[in-house]
Order: structure tokens, then sequence, then C-alpha cells
């Protein structure tokens, strides 16, 4: 299977231009744990010089008087660090939580707008992983991670002045080890971005084939295909572990190589301290708390190392997250559109055509009919001709490439999708149901709906008897998909919700598909009460219970030139 392109790589300011506009609100939060961090750091830088003068003017002069007011000052300042510390650090977490919960909403909310030809070229697996792991990266750089970077930079002022403060010129050796830090960091971070995006790509490709897999049980088992579909699994983990060790190799690579080099400094520094001390230059309270500075300076430097790293993974997560944002749905509102509220239902097709994105053969030409308010329409043909494409384009999910579309003798272009939408209704040829109750379900239809508007729905659906015999009636879960309930049940259930949504204009896709004949019989009463009253596309092969004197579509194929139609029956329409 072709994998698809990664995502294009973005700088670190565009990042940041991207995605700090979500932290609006929360930067408070984010600005109060920061500084809170700061403080603790003072407070370290504190301790530690309370240290050296217990070590020099109560442990080497051995004068016990002198210790109680500095170890009560030492005590005061852990409590207070420890204090200011825990705060920081949850006002943290929840401004970066409170990022996280943001911009993931806002993706999602963004995806839902997107066209179905979005959706055929992605795996759901992948886009998952863009809402989960990416989006959780780069709150690392823009919200938590951005705080970690300026406490970081203040520990490192703090705890170099310190030194400075002890003795400049032993200082300002340390700092001439100081910069092969960051020529470390450097040397790492353009690695670790480039195993980053694999390990993303890998990682998306992987959790499709684990959905895909789980959501095909039964045909997985039915075909005994589980050692194909295990194999499967284990190609795309291979990938994804061969990512994750590049990206352990990195990382457990980096920590030795900068312990190294942190060691040959404090080794450094040690020995020059040491003939300072014999030079009678500097005190052994002085050369322990510079060296306590320098315990605390080094790991800070190295954790600036480590910040880099994790802008490099986030620069990755962020690459896959703004390809999602910057894509653009087929179809949009104009700047004015028309708000239609309840519409009659009249229906018309004028010379529409239509070819699919990324094809080159018209699936629609010149197709053209009307369908009055309160008429039955069968429109029926073989595969492949667009049936179920007129109705894509009558709920917008793409606008024809010719002709136009009109309800209510509007252009549908002309209205919101909102409004254009409230006034259809569509029963598709799978009944797409939600785990949950068999109330929620069919209140899906209309939010908010009393148990006596679902009642009456399910009762006109013919679905309320057996919801009865179920152990907690409309509370009853349905399964994931619906998968508790036989393939005529949740056919019921979504006429049921269909019902309660009462829009004027509906449109059933193959609703007799996968049924047998008792059971597509039974289903087309209620499907009957449904239709009254409403303007009816009805799309199928089967036309074994339907009115002699409908008006019926025939959608031909001719070769080369996209499909034709033909109208039967159009001097005796019949209301359902």
């Amino acid at each position: 299977m072709r994998r698809p392109p990664t995502a294009p790589t973005v700088s670190i300011r565009r990042t940041f231009r991207e995605f700090w506009p979500y932290t609006r609100g929360i930067r408070r939060l984010l600005v109060a744990g920061g500084v809170l961090a700061i403080v603790a750091a003072v407070c370290e830088v504190a301790a530690i010089g309370l240290f050296g003068f217990i070590t020099d003017e109560v442990l080497s002069k051995q004068n016990l008087g002198a210790f109680w007011l500095p170890a009560a000052a030492w005590l005061g300042l852990a409590a207070v660090a420890g204090l200011v510390s825990f705060t920081g650090s949850y006002l943290t977490a929840l401004g970066g939580e409170r990022f996280l919960l943001r911009l993931r909403d806002r993706v999602f909310e963004h995806i839902q707008t997107l066209t179905p030809d979005f959706f055929d070229n992605r795996r759901l697996g992948d886009l998952m992983a863009r809402l989960t792991d990416d989006i959780e990266a780069i709150e690392e750089l823009v919200g938590s991670g951005l705080v970690k970077l300026f406490t970081t930079l203040a520990s490192v002022v703090f705890f170099a002045g310190a030194a400075f403060y002890i003795r400049w010129d032993l200082a300002l050796l340390t700092f001439l080890l100081a910069p092969a830090f960051l020529l470390v960091s450097k040397a790492f971070a353009g690695r670790f971005r480039t195993v980053s995006a694999r390990e993303r790509l890998s990682n998306g490709t992987m959790n499709s084939v684990i959905e895909e897999s789980l959501s095909n049980q039964a045909l997985v088992q039915s075909y005994n295909r589980q050692g194909t579909e295990a194999e499967r699994l284990h190609a795309e983990g291979s990938t994804w572990l061969r990512a994750n060790v590049a990206q352990a190799w990195l990382s457990s690579l980096y920590g030795p190589v900068v312990q190294v080099i942190e060691t040959i400094c404090l080794i450094a520094i040690l020995g020059f301290g040491a003939w300072e001390i014999s030079s009678g230059r500097l005190t052994i309270g002085g050369l322990l708390a510079f060296a306590a500075y320098l315990a605390y300076l080094y790991p800070a430097v190295q954790s600036l190392g480590q910040i880099a790293l994790t802008v490099s993974e986030a620069a990755a997560g962020s690459d896959r997250v703004i390809e999602i944002l910057r894509a653009r749905p087929a179809v949009a509102d104009r700047d004015t559109p028309v708000h239609l509220g309840r519409g009659r239902g009249r229906i018309e097709f004028q010379g529409v055509g239509f070819t699919y994105p990324n094809r080159r053969r018209p699936t629609l030409r010149e197709t053209s009919f009307v369908v009055e308010p309160g008429e039955l329409v069968v429109c029926t043909g073989p595969s492949g001709v667009g049936k179920s494409t007129l109705a894509k384009l009558l709920l917008r999910f793409y606008d024809p490439t010719a002709g136009r579309i009109l309800l209510d003798g509007i252009d549908i272009r002309e209205l919101s999708r909102e409004s254009l939408r409230d006034n259809i209704t569509i029963l598709q040829q799978e009944n797409l149901l939600f785990s949950g109750t068999v109330r929620d379900n069919i209140a899906y239809g209309r939010p908010g709906a009393d148990l006596d508007d679902i009642v009456r729905a399910a009762v006109m659906a013919d679905v309320h008897d057996f919801v009865n015999t179920l152990p907690h009636r409309y509370d009853t879960p349905i399964g994931q998909r619906g998968r508790l309930m036989s393939g005529g049940q949740r056919q019921r259930i979504a006429i049921a919700r269909a019902i309660l949504r009462d829009a004027p204009v509906l449109v059933l896709d193959e609703p007799m598909t996968g049924l047998d004949a008792l059971t597509a019989e039974r289903i087309m009463e209620p499907l009957k009460r449904l239709m009254a009253g409403r303007t009816t596309i009805l799309i199928t092969h089967d036309l074994r219970f339907i009115p002699e004197a409908a008006q019926k579509i025939v959608l031909e194929a001719v070769p080369r030139r996209s499909s034709r139609i033909r109208i039967s029956h159009r001097s005796a329409p019949r209301p359902v």
C-alpha cells in the first residue's frame, strides 16, 4: 500500500505564529507558572549561599552559635521553594492542558467542515494520531515548553551570576566550556527532527492498520486472514520500531555526551579551586558553594539542549497539524448566504454535470429533473452511473462542475450549508449509528427532543415493540456502530431518527441493501410513513416495493461520455 506523503516542513517561527493565538486566555496561567518557577530558582540560589556561609562560619570555625539563624533561614527557603515550585508546576500543567483541549477542539472542528474527498485520501488512524500525539508535541513547544524555556534561561542566569559573584575568573573558566553543550545540542537537534517526523508518520500508519483490522474483525475471521492482519501490523510496527529506536539512540547518546562534558568542567573547576584554596584566595565554603552553583547550572544548560530536541519533535508534529488546518473544504458558504428556514421541498436539477476531484471522466453530465413538494422520485440504474452522487450534490458535499441545483427556486450555492442541510434528511446505505443507547441514537435527529417525541417516532418506525423487549428499553446500549442490533433493527432506528428530524426533503440511498425480502418488506411500511408528505428521492436497485405510478429517473451509462438520464412515468407523478 502506498504511503501518504509527509507533511511539508515548517519553521519554528511559523509554528509559533500558527499556534500562539490558541494560548489567549490561558497565558496568565503560563506566566504565573513561569514566575513561580523563577522564584523557586532564586530560593535555591539563596539556599546555596547559606550553605557556603554555614561551611565557612560554622563548620570551619566550629562556631555552633552561628548555626541556628542561617539554618532556620535555609529551612524557610526550602519550604517557600517547595510551595512555589508545586504551585508553578500545577499552573503550568493546567495552562498546558487547556491549550491541548482548545487546539484539539479547533482541529477536530475544522476536520468536520471538510468534504468527503479529504477523508477518502487519508487514513483514519493517521488522523487520530494527529489529534493526539502531534497536538501533545505542539503543546510541549508552545505551552509548557515555552515556560520551561524561559525558566531554564532564568536559572542559567541566576546560577551563573551567583558563580560570578563568588569568583569571576573561576566562573569565566567554566563558561569557556559551556558552548560545548550548545554545539552538542545543535548537532543532535537536526537528526532528532528527521527521526521524529519518521516516527509520527509511522505511528499514524500503524494506528490506521489497527483501526481497520479491529473495525473489520468479522471479515478478517470469516476469511481466516488473522495472520495477514498480524503481518500488516508487524510490518508497520517494525517501521515504527526503527523510528523509535533511532529516537532512543539519539536521546540515550545525548545524555552521556553531555555528562562527560559536565564532568570535564567540574574536574577543571575543582582542580583550579583546590589550587586557589592552597593559595589562600578562596575558602572551602566558597568552593563548595561555587561547585553547587555549577551542579545546578550545568543541568539547566543541559535542559536547554533537551528543549532543543523537544522543539525538533514538536516541529515534526506541527507540520502534520498545520497540513490539516490548511486543508480547505471543496465547498464553502458565500459571504452573505441565504438562510432559508423550513422550505417547501421543491428540488430541481438543471443541466447538472459533475466530475470528482482527481478524476478525468465526469460522473454526471447534463442531468435535469424536477421533484415537486411531497412527490416521490425513484432514481435507479446500474452501479457507478452517479445515483449516490445526486445525493452528495444535493447536500453540497460537492458543488456541480456544470449546471445548478435549486431548492424552492434558490440555487443551493446561495444558501448557507446549515440551512440547506436542515431541510434535508438522508438515510444512507450504511446505517450510521453511534455507540450509546437507543434513545441517544434516535434523539440524534433532533437534539433536545423529549422522550414522548422519541417514542412517537419509534412507534412510526416500528421500533417501539422490539425496544420494549430490551433489558433497559430506550436506555439499552446498542454497541459500537449499533453492532448489538440486527440489520433490520439498525435500519428502523435510523428511520426513527429521520422521522424525528422531520425535514421537508428526504433522500433514501439504497435503504434495502443487505436486507432479506421479508425484512425489506417490513422496513417498507415505516419507510412509507417516513416519506408521507415529504419530497423524496429514493435511490435503489430494488423496485419491488415501489408504486408503479411513481416517477422514475433511470441513469444510463454512456461509454466515454459519462451518464445520461431517462425519466419514465413523468406524466403521472404520485405523492406518497
